[in-house]
């Protein structure tokens, strides 16, 4: 049985600001009221697991037992097919440079990982979103969400952010770097994720 969130107070376990507000809107019919690291001064914990659930799940509990509040956190990625799976939970590492992170560099290094294997398109991948909600007694509810599609090349639009001018989803002619962010926010790995979350410890 999915345990529901009963409280009004809830920690986002990141320090940007952007996704605070994304998370935001998206629980503001259940009148919860989100706080993120930021504003508790708490430090990013060392995410050291191989997998995404992993890496949320060290993030929400983190919070949680640092403020005794429930508290959210996700870890999200691109897995591509052949580069068996690769970058994963290093979506964000393939972007980093000594003056912050740079994602054409690194749909560019990606592209040229695919190149190397000489394979043929169409090159599946998929986006993946996990949502841990932890509470401070060490219980927590996972949620995962998927986006399939495709790699494609070169880089198309100048919507969205890190790896999406070069993923199409499934069943679009238009990458997610070219689509409409609303219509994006619609079907993304992250909705996904979310709507599980909400059906299970919110509805």
């Amino acid at each position: 049985m999915t345990r529901r969130f009963e409280g009004h107070d809830l920690v986002v376990a990141t320090h940007n600001r952007g996704k605070l507000e994304e998370i935001a809107a998206l629980l503001e019919p259940f009148g919860v009221k989100l706080t993120s690291n930021s504003d508790h001064g708490l430090p990013e914990p060392e995410e050291t697991e191989d997998n995404f659930i992993g890496n949320a799940r060290i993030k929400a509990h983190a919070a949680a037992r640092a403020t005794g509040l429930p508290a959210l956190a996700d870890d999200s990625g691109i897995s591509i097919d052949i580069l068996d799976g690769a970058p994963g939970v290093y979506t964000a590492d393939w972007a980093e440079t000594p003056n912050g992170r740079d994602f054409v560099m690194a749909m560019e290094r990606t592209w040229t990982k695919i190149a190397e294997k000489a394979g043929n398109p169409p090159y599946s991948a998929r986006f993946c979103c996990t949502l841990v909600l932890a509470w401070p007694d060490g219980h927590d509810e996972v949620f995962e969400g998927i986006m399939p599609g495709q790699i494609v090349w070169p880089m198309r639009g100048d919507q969205g952010h890190g790896y999406d001018p070069i993923f199409q989803p499934d069943g679009y002619d238009v990458t997610f770097g070219e689509m409409d962010r609303w219509e994006k926010n619609k079907i993304s790995h992250r909705a996904d994720a979310f709507r599980k979350l909400v059906a299970g410890c919110f509805a």
